[in-house]
């Protein structure tokens, strides 16, 4: 167990805080490139802070803070210009520095404009999502980590707001012998209750787990039972990258799968499934799979109760119920946790660098190695092991609006 103190120093991400500010250092995922598409401006909360994200009128991308500095009005109703973002109250003009450029109705040879500014950050597209980097200048690199760049991939994004904490999401990543359990012998039993018994690949007990610091976080591996150490689960095993990037997939089926927890704010958190799927290089994509497909994932049914017929919906529960922060002065941490202490402790030691004005890991400023950062990732990963169509089918994928295209083109060029 940890204090109350402690409990808030890894879970606050608000302005100032310490975990703010090691968080600021990198780019986070604000909104789908399609968000843009029949509009100039989105609405984003991004580490406790309120914003406008929007394209103006030449194609520019721009992300500042909600309020105009003139009357506190939102901006999220603001009039797109040429170069910027005009307050639709009284015309205050802004460009994508945050620099006021224009006031209508001040006299014309005031200068009360140039001494007007507003919090703003730098944006980018990669990949079918804009991000956005809040921390100080020079801003880093945007990490092109393999699934965004990959060439020939169709892409699909998942996404669902849940009202939790960032960390314990993340605290779920390091805990490989939960997948046993919860999407194991708790998916037989949900499945048996609903009259369609299912025995999965992740029942298999957890023989050894074990985690390993690399340049971008942390990679965890585990042995099941039947496996030898030569498995690619134990031998090669699949990265947290940090600090809110869980990468798994399967090499071998041709697919990249991130999962992003982008915090809001301390009680709310954006989760993202961004998937890239490889048929080969040299296969044809269909047109209607060339686009990037962005869809909402369900938690709850229609009469509140949670979804759990499924992977990543059993997570959601187990998440949600923690509470909004999980209490984390009452928990009673076993031996198999000890990624979970891993983790913490790299977020104390990321702190106390940017405390003492030092550079956190996994912050990119060499164009020469952010080319394509290719993560390790299992090529025969167990869990996969039942084939493109069931685990496509198991996970939040199911609610894909392309699932069952993308499973007829990977059986057409014979993956499965």
């Amino acid at each position: 167990m940890i204090s109350q103190e402690q409990n808030e120093f890894l879970t606050q991400v608000g302005p100032g805080t310490p975990l703010g500010l090691l968080l600021r250092r990198y780019w986070f995922p604000v909104a789908a490139a399609s968000d843009l598409n029949n509009t100039y401006t989105k609405k984003v909360r991004l580490l406790g802070e309120d914003l406008v994200l929007y394209r103006d009128k030449s194609g520019h991308l721009g992300l500042v803070q909600e309020r105009c500095p003139h009357r506190g009005v939102s901006m999220v109703h603001g009039i797109p210009e040429q170069d910027g973002l005009r307050c639709q109250y009284h015309g205050w003009c802004f460009n994508s520095s945050g620099q006021c450029t224009e006031q209508p109705n001040e006299p014309e040879h005031s200068t009360f404009k140039d001494r007007i500014k507003i919090a703003a950050y730098k944006v980018q597209e990669m990949g079918g999502l804009i991000f956005g980097y809040m921390g100080p200048e020079p801003a880093p690199l945007l990490p092109r980590f393999d699934g965004f760049v990959v060439d020939n991939a169709i892409r699909v994004i998942g996404q669902a707001v849940l009202p939790v904490n960032w960390l314990q999401i993340m605290e779920n990543s390091m805990d490989p012998v939960h997948t046993e359990w919860l999407h194991g012998h708790y998916h037989e039993y949900i499945t048996t209750q609903n009259g369609s018994k299912q025995e999965v690949a992740f029942q298999r007990k957890h023989l050894k787990i074990e985690f390993d610091r690399f340049q971008y976080g942390i990679v965890k591996r585990r042995l099941l039972h039947g496996q030898t150490e030569d498995s690619d689960d134990w031998k090669v095993g699949h990265p947290v990258v940090f600090p809110y990037m869980l990468a798994v997939g399967s090499g071998g089926l041709g697919t990249y799968a991130f999962q992003m927890r982008v915090p809001i704010d301390d009680h709310h958190t954006w989760h993202v499934w961004y998937n890239a799927y490889v048929p080969g290089p040299d296969v044809e994509i269909p047109d209607n799979l060339k686009e990037v497909c962005v869809y909402e994932v369900p938690y709850k049914d229609q009469n509140g109760a949670f979804i759990t017929d499924y992977i990543d919906g059993q997570d959601i529960m187990c998440w949600i119920t923690q509470g909004a922060v999980a209490d984390r002065t009452n928990e009673k941490l076993g031996t198999t946790d000890k990624g979970i202490i891993l983790f913490r402790q790299m977020l104390k030691e990321q702190i106390a660098k940017v405390a003492k004005g030092e550079e956190p890991i996994n912050v990119f400023r060499d164009p020469a190695a952010n080319q394509f950062i290719e993560l390790p990732l299992e090529r025969k990963k167990h869990h996969f092991s039942e084939g493109f169509a069931s685990i496509t089918q198991r996970f939040q994928t199911k609610y894909c609006p392309v699932a069952q295209d993308l499973i007829a083109l990977f059986e057409r060029v014979g993956v499965h």
